[in-house]
């Protein structure tokens, strides 16, 4: 595929996903092409993107002022304290509405990054260069940013769309396979809620995508933005049908939150954990049949991606689960809320359970 060029456009905004190889080392050229104009630019850098990256973004934006900010890109700095560090470079350097933060990282680092810009007077300029397929598939569109709390993931945020995103596939070579899985398991989502055809796609393609094969990878990584696209523009606030994207998302929330967002169990993993709960509530319940059920488990298995809560969690972490997901932020009565499937393509939105029902699903899940 060629350097291709997706177009985010909501009720209220309009921005460009540039998606392809060697884009940084352009970049300064694709946002003048994307008609962006600014003097003075803060980074946000994630600590784990390869130097020579960011020395060839750094080269390109010569004649820009520069500051560089360098975050530990993990889920326990998401946080409050790290969100003012940046608030404050902004304040000390003297940042205008007409200057740029820029995010270079992660989707931890451009949900900090975004949530920054947009409450720095009330919103300045700011570029998302996602660096892992996590980034680029998901959290870099439909401009959700946010920090976690003690209480739980994402609790404080806004909706706050950048101006410009730059997708480059070659940060991908340089990522450990677990972090390609990671990003895949958004992937996979997103064919399973909206576009049966993408899935089997998919299913015949995964090993190859898995392995980087910048053909397929890239056509991957613009399928998949094209979905969330079509999704976020109906829906930026999500009110509606936006919350189909949280298909397996109630349940992985949960996980990651009981293991305290540790490395044992990355965003990506609980979700493809939180996939396989949903389908199995979903068959369980005589809401999904058989045959996609069958499909979509034995095409977790079949690439050995994590599809067993029991590799993680014991019976008694069950009440720790259950009560993260009952403060998801998607629940608006006592019962918990979920997104089922009813088949490949297509959802159950907002389906209330009790936590007793749950309980004992996970329970059995867990062989208890």
């Amino acid at each position: 595929m060629k350097i291709a060029k997706i177009i985010v456009k909501t009720k209220n905004n309009k921005y460009p996903i540039i998606v392809g190889s060697d884009l940084v080392k352009n970049f300064l050229n694709i946002v003048k092409k994307n008609s962006l104009n600014f003097n003075k630019c803060l980074l946000i850098v994630d600590t784990k993107v390869p130097k020579k990256f960011v020395k060839e973004i750094k080269l390109s934006l010569s004649k820009k002022k520069q500051f560089i900010y360098l975050f530990n890109s993990k889920e326990i700095n998401k946080n409050v304290k790290n969100l003012n560090k940046i608030l404050e470079i902004l304040l000390q350097k003297n940042f205008h509405r007409n200057d740029c933060l820029i995010s270079i990282g992660g989707g931890i680092t451009g949900d900090i990054s975004g949530f920054a810009a947009s409450i720095f007077k009330r919103g300045i300029k700011y570029i998302n260069i996602p660096t892992t397929l996590l980034a680029q598939v998901d959290s870099s569109i439909g401009g959700k940013t946010g920090v976690n709390t003690k209480v739980g993931k994402n609790l404080l945020g806004s909706f706050y769309p950048p101006s410009l995103v730059i997708t480059d596939i070659n940060f991908l070579k340089t990522l450990p396979r677990r972090e390609i899985i990671c990003g895949y398991a958004e992937i996979l989502k997103h064919a399973l809620i909206l576009d049966k055809k993408f899935f089997l796609f998919l299913n015949k393609n995964a090993k190859k995508i898995l392995n980087i094969n910048n053909l397929l990878i890239q056509k991957s990584i613009y399928k998949s933005c094209i979905i969330k696209k079509k999704i976020v523009e109906k829906d930026e606030d999500e009110k509606n049908l936006r919350k189909i994207l949280n298909f397996g998302h109630t349940f992985a929330h949960a996980y990651e939150g009981t293991m305290k967002f540790s490395k044992k169990l990355n965003h990506g993993e609980a979700v493809l954990l939180g996939i396989n709960s949903a389908i199995t509530f979903s068959v369980n319940k005589k809401l999904l049949i058989e045959k996609d059920f069958f499909l979509i488990k034995n095409h977790l298995k079949n690439l050995n991606l994590p599809n067993k809560i029991s590799k993680y969690f014991k019976k008694k972490d069950v009440s720790n689960i259950l009560n993260f997901m009952q403060k998801d932020k998607k629940n608006n009565n006592n019962k918990i809320n979920l997104v089922l499937l009813k088949k490949i393509g297509s959802t159950i939105n907002n389906y209330y359970t009790e936590n007793k029902i749950l309980r004992k699903f996970l329970l059995s899940e867990l062989n208890y």
